[in-house]
C-alpha cells in the first residue's frame, strides 16, 4: 500500500513557475512507478508525466514537453513536478499517482494508488 499526498499547488501568473511535491508513505515506494495527471472543471483526467522507479527515465505529454520537468527522490520517497513558463490553460487539480510497476506509463488505468490533488491556478 501506497499512500500519496500532494502539495506546491496555488496562484500564479501566466508564464511564472510552481514546483509540485508527492510526499508517499510505505516502504515501497521505490519500487513504484510515478505519474502526474491534471483535471481543469468539465473535462477528464488527462496524462501529464511520468516517471521510472530509478528516476532516469521520463515521459511527458507533448503540451508539456519544454516546460515541465519530474523528478524523484526515493530516499525522501517524494516525487516533484517542477513547471514552468506557466500558461492560463495549465489550470487544473494535479494528481500524484503510483504503479506497482518499474516502468513509465501515460495510461491512468495502470495507476493503482492517488493522492487528493492540488489547484494550480494560472492567470492571464
Amino acid at each position: 500500500q501506497v499512500q500519496l499526498v500532494e502539495s506546491g499547488g496555488g496562484l500564479v501568473q501566466a508564464g511564472g513557475s510552481l514546483r509540485l511535491s508527492c510526499a508517499a508513505s510505505g516502504r515501497t515506494f521505490s519500487s513504484y512507478a510515478m505519474g502526474w495527471f491534471r483535471q481543469a472543471p468539465g473535462k477528464e483526467r488527462e496524462f501529464v508525466s511520468s516517471i521510472n522507479l530509478n528516476g532516469d527515465g521520463t515521459y511527458y505529454a507533448n503540451f508539456v514537453k519544454g516546460r515541465f520537468t519530474m523528478s524523484r527522490d526515493n530516499a525522501k520517497n517524494t516525487v516533484y513536478l517542477q513547471m514552468n513558463s506557466l500558461k492560463p490553460e495549465d489550470t487544473a487539480v494535479y494528481y500524484c499517482g503510483g504503479r506497482a510497476n518499474p516502468h513509465v506509463s501515460s495510461r491512468i488505468n495502470d495507476y493503482s494508488y492517488w493522492g487528493q490533488g492540488t489547484q494550480v491556478t494560472v492567470s492571464s
